[in-house]
């Protein structure tokens, strides 16, 4: 059963949501598009690996994910991915693939999850 606790960091988010433009830290609208920044409440998910794929395929069609890290039991980054709207489709596609791989070499994975406030 995922351990679904959203933890709320207040962090603007690094990059603009709509252009991908690496933001400022003090920024409250992209320099390039104008659009406005939003907060990231990040999340955390404990999952069997048999899941991953299916878990990480429905937080992205959620369509408010802008990030997607992977860790093993150990605590130790095995993936991050960018989750925005640019990653659609077959840009997907080389992500899942890692994802399969992920799934045949662990056994539990915990997905941190940052989804736009």
């Amino acid at each position: 059963m995922p351990d679904s606790t959203p933890h709320t960091r207040g962090d603007k988010l690094p990059y603009c949501e709509r252009c991908g433009t690496k933001l400022p830290s003090d920024a409250k609208y992209c320099p390039s598009c104008g659009q406005p920044i939003g907060k990231i409440v990040t999340e955390k998910l404990s999952i069997s690996a048999d899941n991953l794929i299916q878990k990480v395929k429905e937080l992205i069609r959620e369509g408010n994910v802008t990030r997607v890290i992977i860790k093993d039991e150990k605590g130790q980054i095995l993936l991050e991915m960018p989750a925005t709207v640019g990653v659609i489709g077959v840009l997907l596609v080389p992500w899942l693939a890692a994802l399969g791989a992920i799934a045949a070499l662990a056994t539990n994975c915990t997905i941190i999850v940052e989804k736009r406030e």
